[in-house]
């Protein structure tokens, strides 16, 4: 058994934010990360290997809500999931905070309103390397200037970005976490989204934040990497967490600390809590809302192909631009290129059989729109502790009406041929939503500051705390929300206060 003064699980933004704040209180921090370092090699970029072999995902299978097996594309290594992410860092528009009709349904308001999360935005965009450009976006919310200048569009896409603003459109450049122009680390050439960056250039929570502190070799800094943490055991009150078990390279392992911070993902630090249940918390730990595991969330999400017959994109960075004209039904923006063995097992026949001569000259779009919270749409776990994720869609019909928009809008610009590929609801990008935040315990499992309201000494900073996905890209406000809740926790832990209620 050994002992830290704080214990964070997960190493991806959330926790690798919270090690960065808490760092500097001189405690002794353990981050436990599930898998390992994710090597650079030359497979990073290989297609076949990534997108097809699936190097890096993780063998783990899920139970769907018919009781059917599947892979969920999870990813366990140092950094989580934004070694794969496409380092798109927008912020939430100011009404995403608020409760509000949606389409079919509502959403669930947030604790407080944008204005509180700008300056933690403004911290998160530093810390990331952010490239934008202020002013472009009509739904864009008070901002100060991006850290750095937006990224250029490549010539097709600055043709492409043209001709929608001739329609009356709003093309903005896309904001986005990579260390490109003048001297950096950026060697155009890699699909990105899905592909960790051989050259470290993404703004992802390793190369950003873990992996220099690391470097520094602080002393109150320690890493344990291929751990799997099975459950928390609380005190005979169960207020407070006293230990996590962990299987450590195949040994069972005890660890004792003052603080837990749960920061392993929607679906896995639900499941966490989940598993965690004892005779003071029967239905799962910090569970007396009955709101863990519910509320899954992850977005309605399409790939677009647009593309015409006779020219061919030649784009190496697609990753630059982005429309928010019709943001009540979503987004789209351009995501990493598409290459033909993306599409070799697609089950539209025309995508397989002309996958070369489509992606040769597709610009490839990611549309987007709002998942609702809904209570059935949740994360459970059975007796072995099997993860299984029953999901039902919400908001369909705004996502069909935006992917409509979306093809009409790229037709008059130049592409008349478009091919969708829906993800379904067995994707889990985005995910967020199990252990959401808000100030009545009876409706909310976490404080505003990310406490749980059962548990004193016990955080959950991910994407669990959101009460609604809005229709961007979520992980600048994980971001943002954890540096604004580490920072409350610390000030506590500095003066003396063992919680930080």
């Amino acid at each position: 058994m050994e002992h830290f003064d704080i214990v964070i699980i997960g190493s991806g933004l959330g926790g690798s934010a919270a090690a960065k704040v808490l760092q500097e209180t001189g405690r002794s921090i353990l981050v436990i990360e599930r898998g390992d370092f994710i090597k650079q090699e030359k497979e990073n970029w290989d297609v076949n290997e990534v997108a097809v072999k699936h190097r890096y995902d993780s063998t783990e299978k899920w139970i769907d809500g018919q009781g059917q097996e599947f892979s969920p594309r999870a990813y366990y290594n140092v950094g989580g999931s934004t070694k794969f992410y496409g380092g798109t860092t927008l912020r939430f528009r100011e009404s995403d905070f608020q409760s509000r009709a949606v389409g079919e349904g509502r959403t669930f308001g947030w604790p407080f309103g944008y204005s509180e999360l700008a300056p933690w935005y403004d911290k998160a965009e530093k810390l990331l390397e952010v490239h934008g450009r202020v002013g472009e976006d009509p739904t864009e919310p008070p901002r100060t200037e991006f850290p750095y200048p937006p990224l250029e569009h490549e010539p097709i896409l600055a043709e492409l970005a043209g001709k929608l603003s001739a329609q009356g459109l709003h093309p903005i450049h896309l904001p986005i976490a990579v260390d490109q122009g003048g001297k950096g680390k950026c060697i155009k050439g890699s699909p990105c989204d899905g592909f960790p960056c051989l050259y470290r250039a993404k703004g992802d929570a390793e190369n950003r934040i873990l992996r220099p502190m690391l470097l520094k070799k602080h002393a109150n800094l320690t890493l344990w990497t291929n751990t799997f943490v099975d459950r928390l055991d609380t005190d005979e009150s169960g207020t407070k967490v006293t230990s996590a078990h962990v299987v450590r390279e195949g040994r069972a392992e005890q660890v004792t600390a003052g603080v837990f911070i749960v920061a392993a993902g929607a679906v896995n630090s639900a499941a966490l809590l989940l598993r965690s249940a004892d005779s003071k918390h029967p239905t799962g730990l910090a569970n007396s809302s009955g709101q863990v595991g519910r509320n899954f969330m992850s977005h309605n999400n399409t790939v677009l192909l647009a593309l015409s017959p006779l020219r061919k994109n030649t784009t190496k960075f697609q990753k630059t631009l982005t429309i928010h004209d019709f943001y009540g039904l979503g987004t789209f923006q351009c995501r990493g290129k598409v290459q033909p063995e993306m599409l070799q097992s697609k089950n539209d026949p025309v995508l397989r059989v002309f996958r070369k001569f489509i992606a040769a000259r597709s610009v490839d779009f990611w549309v987007m729109s709002e998942d609702l919270p809904h209570p059935e749409n949740r994360v459970t776990v059975d007796e072995s502790g099997r993860i299984h994720l029953a999901r039902k869609p919400t908001n369909h019909k705004a996502h069909l009406q935006l992917i409509r928009k979306a093809r009409s809008v790229l037709r008059r610009a130049g592409l008349p041929i478009c091919f969708v590929d829906e993800r379904g609801i067995r994707a889990i990008q985005h995910q967020c939503g199990t252990v959401r935040f808000g100030t009545d315990p009876k409706t909310s499992v976490l404080d505003p500051w990310c406490r749980t309201h059962d548990v004193e000494n016990l955080y959950v900073m991910d994407a669990s705390f959101f009460p609604s996905s809005a229709a961007v890209n979520p992980a600048l406000t994980v971001l943002a929300q954890t540096l604004r809740a580490a920072e409350h926790l610390k000030a506590h832990l500095t003066a003396g206060v063992p919680s930080a209620k």
